[in-house]
């Protein structure tokens, strides 16, 4: 493991997250004892755009009913769940964080879905897959926290077979400018390895990958935090809870996270980038 992980899995590590995901929903109604996956999605799409993100990103995959997908970086499971609904595939889910696996294990059993998707700790650097395991693989917003993305690019081309399809949704640098901490990813900057799409592009060539599509999304994750922001202040307006989003995963620092990742998109040094590779 490389020496930086452990510091990683601590800061998205919070203490009793599931309780209070399931005590949220309650507290506004939900019927916890009888959760659908769609009831969790505005708080299980760890990433910037949440639950449109991802259904943008899958829909360009040309996914079948049957297909064996990894979600690399799997957090707790939206995205997983998300695929295996939608399409029908079977969905494995790795994540550096064990807390993370075990929500994700536990929110798909309770949703019915432990038959579609399957979750397991471990490294996207170093994952305990056999080669060409997989169909497809996807990687949302975790490659900020990984140092080697030659080695992350070259471990998704060895599990996947040949012609697979990976699609890459991370946060990446598109121009020099300071970053304040703490953001969604990293408390400080020992633990942020944000690279240019160059630096993608160039490792996943190196691994036998082709680029077939690429799109910056500055503008979708400006608006996405503009509307996030209205709707916190619309609630606090009206005297009613704020409603429930990406915060509740974040930790108590979620306002500052939001606010210093805001700054950034808004200045145009970061902005998300969906990356779709081919292998061969």
């Amino acid at each position: 493991m490389a020496t930086v992980e452990p510091g990683i899995a601590r800061h998205y590590d919070i203490s009793g997250l599931e309780e209070r995901i399931l005590a949220a929903f309650a507290d506004r109604g939900v019927d916890v004892a009888h959760l659908r996956a769609s009831d969790l999605e505005a708080v299980d799409e760890f990433h910037i755009g949440g639950f449109a993100a991802t259904r943008e990103l899958i829909e360009q995959m040309g996914l079948k009913p049957g297909a064996k997908v990894l979600d690399i970086g799997s957090g707790v499971g939206g995205p997983a769940r998300f695929v295996a609904n939608s399409v029908g595939a079977d969905v494995t889910g790795i994540d550096l964080t064990q807390s993370y696996v075990d929500i994700a294990t536990s929110l798909s059993k309770r949703t019915g879905m432990a038959g579609k998707t399957r979750f397991v700790q471990g490294s996207a650097l170093d994952m305990p897959f056999a080669d060409a395991s997989f169909d497809a693989a996807v990687i949302l917003h975790v490659g900020m926290n990984l140092p080697d993305k030659p080695r992350l690019m070259s471990e998704a081309a060895r599990v996947l077979q040949p012609g697979g399809v990976f699609a890459v949704y991370d946060v990446m640098r598109l121009k020099d400018g300071a970053l304040t901490y703490p953001l969604p990813w990293a408390s400080d900057e020992t633990m942020s390895f944000v690279a240019t799409p160059d630096v993608y592009r160039s490792a996943a060539v190196a691994a036998g990958f082709s680029v077939t599509a690429e799109r910056p999304r500055g503008a979708f994750a400006i608006e996405f935090f503009a509307t996030m922001r209205a709707r916190m202040a619309a609630a606090q307006a009206e005297g009613n809870k704020p409603p429930l989003g990406v915060g509740l995963i974040m930790g108590e620092d979620a306002r500052t996270k939001i606010a210093n990742i805001t700054a950034a998109l808004e200045g145009g040094i970061l902005a998300p980038v969906e990356l779709l590779l081919r292998l061969g």
